[in-house]
């Protein structure tokens, strides 16, 4: 695949905690954010493409990955999008749950991006759910790979990532985080265990860190709501 095809612009939103945690130690999801955060969300969806997460994140709550109620679907299309986003399923070895509340919701499509590590057996289920499944990377996934893929076959411009922290570090860890929209919340979870916003191996000097800078902070009640983007 051409290195030089285009990659879509993508943001992640995630709702930490005052000690940068996305979930407890459980890895349940249990939402601390609050209704405030719910809509920021939505309209968040209303400005992307395409809205992705990793399959743990699809198995452990209710996850749909839609653009929720009808004003927000509205919202898309005076914007020029589509009605429905595009829902983007990563997992690696392809273990996510086929009984998933997404895959009962069938307004848009699913696309999975996984690995050729993944079992026949699992790839022959995940192509019975979704509307197409793209390996991109033999044991690994090739995110960069997989993002222009989806800006070449499905038009993705505009990619929210929703988590979890695995999917988010490997985005990081690849350069291909452009913004960052953080809910940070008055809790504190702690926890050796418990997720945070970038998980996985990480950088192992300061100076490979990926960069951003502040573009805004908005404050409601005791929750802030935090943009950043990369530094160029």
């Amino acid at each position: 695949m051409n290195k030089r095809a285009p990659l879509p612009f993508v943001l992640i939103n995630a709702a930490i905690t005052a000690d940068g945690k996305i979930a407890p130690a459980s890895r349940r999801f249990q939402p601390f954010g609050g209704p405030v955060d719910q809509r920021h969300l939505l309209e968040l969806r209303a400005t992307a493409d395409a809205v992705m997460a990793g399959a743990r994140t699809i198995d452990s709550d209710r996850v749909k990955l839609g653009p929720g109620p009808a004003r927000y679907r509205r919202l898309r299309l005076r914007r020029g999008l589509a009605e429905y986003n595009l829902r983007v399923i990563v997992t690696g070895s392809g273990t996510v749950n086929p009984r998933a509340e997404i895959f009962k919701h069938r307004f848009s499509p699913i696309v999975i991006l996984t690995t050729a590590r993944i079992a026949k057996s699992r790839l022959a289920r995940l192509r019975a759910l979704a509307d197409e499944v793209k390996t991109c990377g033999a044991r690994e996934l090739d995110l960069a790979a997989a993002l222009r893929w989806l800006r070449r076959k499905w038009k993705v411009r505009r990619l929210l990532c929703e988590g979890g922290g695995q999917l988010n570090g490997a985005l990081f860890k690849a350069g291909l985080i452009d913004e960052i929209h953080l809910t940070l919340c008055p809790v504190l979870l702690g926890g050796r265990d418990a997720p945070t916003l970038a998980d996985g191996v990480g950088v192992a000097r300061l100076a490979d860190a990926a960069r951003f800078r502040l573009v805004s902070m908005k404050r409601h009640g005791s929750v802030l709501f935090l943009l950043y983007r990369r530094r160029r």
